[in-house]
């Protein structure tokens, strides 16, 4: 739950200068003249490097190093999935009160951490089930961390009229990532051994924790800071203790409150969920797929997923020109059926042949493009909807909606899998991602025009 620019799309004009807002301001300066946004967008590209390899490394280690069945499969992927149910609405709290660059460093370091220690336990012949549960939901967690983090901190160092090139150059990261992480995870296990696959994730995650720790800018937290709550409690009644909710449940509180007040973010939510639970168990059985009942190799496998990336790239590259031009609305309802629709084709394939490659290679590549353009579009809304203190807590509440169903989407896959076969549950799974265009063409978001709302008021 889950997920590149190019420097074009991200690029300034001749002048090397933004346009500048209607109201007449001042023009914002290109981001990539910002030394601390060049960090980020370094760090942020690398450390998604090593989430990729890593989603890849541990399920194939499980399938072809351990012989992992589905129940076990769905088990494992279920697990490193778990923390984005257990954790987002804490995590976006906390990340409103902490620097965002702290929380990224520190998520970098453990994960770093965790993947170090499952190659050691590999190299002395340890590494088993067990240890791929901790590692997976280790890595799980700490990417819950990063994941709310780098969303907020685009907003606490751009300006607003910088969001939408800022966003295409982060997620185009992403897809950048999307395009080698695979492919590097998949020849890492093929060709080398589960412990080398998984120290090369390691080394990505300490390589982005070098980068996003040389940012400097004094980066302003917009949630009021205990100073000013010890001001408020000097001056209201004193309570006890037991009669005052702890303030992170109140904070909790105020994001969810704030999503599910606006027709438009609990509509994403909704899509979210349904498209988010169909792609875990629609993944589930295609990593069962492609190497039982098509018989690919571990680099064929992660030459098919990798070409989910150039897709990601291309559909960022679209993300900052369509919705101005046809409308927020069109764009996301139409992108999600054509990119979501792509995987009913899956089931139609046989052999390992040449063809058969292709066409993976073919419905990865449209997955990519149509979901990377709802992706970056659906992270424009919620950035534009939301006030500057309320965006670590809206991103993870959208998060913790949108992906918390996920264990039990992998769980499912695994259970289909194994009672119906691979190839009827992987039709049934794949068709169910198309209810999340479907929730979308029913809802508000469907009449989003060319440019977006201003934020609407917190109310707290």
């Amino acid at each position: 739950m889950p997920s590149t620019s190019s420097a074009s799309s991200a690029s300034p004009d001749s002048s090397g200068v933004s346009a500048g807002p209607a109201s007449g301001r001042p023009a914002s300066p290109s981001l990539w003249r910002d030394p601390d946004f060049r960090r980020l967008w370094v760090g942020q590209t690398v450390s998604q490097l090593g989430e990729h390899t890593t989603l890849v490394v541990l399920p194939l280690c499980a399938v072809l190093t351990l012989g992992a069945g589905a129940g076990e499969l769905g088990v494992l992927r279920a697990v490193g999935q778990a923390p984005v149910l257990l954790l987002s609405l804490l995590v976006g709290a906390w990340v409103d009160r902490w620097r965002t660059r702290t929380v990224m460093v520190l998520a970098d370091m453990g994960r770093a951490l965790a993947l170090g220690a499952a190659a050691a336990a590999g190299l002395l012949g340890a590494l088993g089930p067990p240890a791929l549960l901790v590692t997976a939901f280790a890595v799980g967690t700490l990417s819950v961390f990063f994941d709310v983090a780098y969303q907020a901190s685009l907003v606490r160092l751009a300006a607003r009229d910088q969001l939408v090139r800022g966003n295409s150059a982060l997620e185009g990261s992403r897809s950048a990532a999307q395009i080698a992480g695979p492919a590097l995870g998949g020849a890492l296990v093929s060709l080398l051994t589960a412990p080398i696959a998984a120290a090369s994730g390691a080394l990505l995650f300490a390589l982005s924790f070098l980068s996003i720790r040389r940012i400097r800018r004094d980066e302003p937290v917009h949630e009021p800071l205990r100073e000013r709550s010890d001001r408020r409690e000097l001056q209201e009644p004193a309570q006890p203790s037991s009669q005052r909710p702890p303030r992170v449940w109140r904070r909790i509180r105020e994001g969810l409150r704030f999503v599910t007040g606006d027709t438009s973010l609990r509509a994403v939510c909704l899509a979210s969920a349904a498209f988010q639970f169909s792609l875990a168990a629609t993944m589930t059985v295609y990593l069962l797929f492609l190497p039982r009942d098509l018989h690919l190799s571990g680099t064929e496998v992660g030459l098919a997923l990798a070409a989910t990336g150039p897709g990601a790239l291309l559909g960022s590259l679209l993300a900052a020109r369509l919705p101005g031009r046809f409308g927020h609305g069109v764009v996301l309802v139409s992108a999600a059926a054509l990119g979501d629709g792509a995987f009913l084709f899956v089931p139609a394939l046989h052999g390992s042949s040449a063809g058969t490659v292709i066409a993976l290679v073919a419905v990865s590549l449209v997955f990519g493009t149509f979901g990377q353009l709802v992706n970056v579009t659906v992270m424009g809304v919620r950035q534009a909807l939301t006030p500057d203190g309320m965006q670590g807590r809206a991103a993870a509440t959208i998060t913790f909606v949108g992906m918390g169903l996920t264990p039990l989407g992998s769980l499912l896959g695994g259970f289909l899998a194994a009672e119906w076969g691979l190839r009827l549950s992987l039709a049934v799974t794949a068709a169910g991602m198309l209810l999340s265009p479907l929730l979308m063409a029913l809802s508000p978001l469907a009449r989003l025009g060319r440019t977006l709302p201003a934020p609407r008021p917190r109310g707290d």
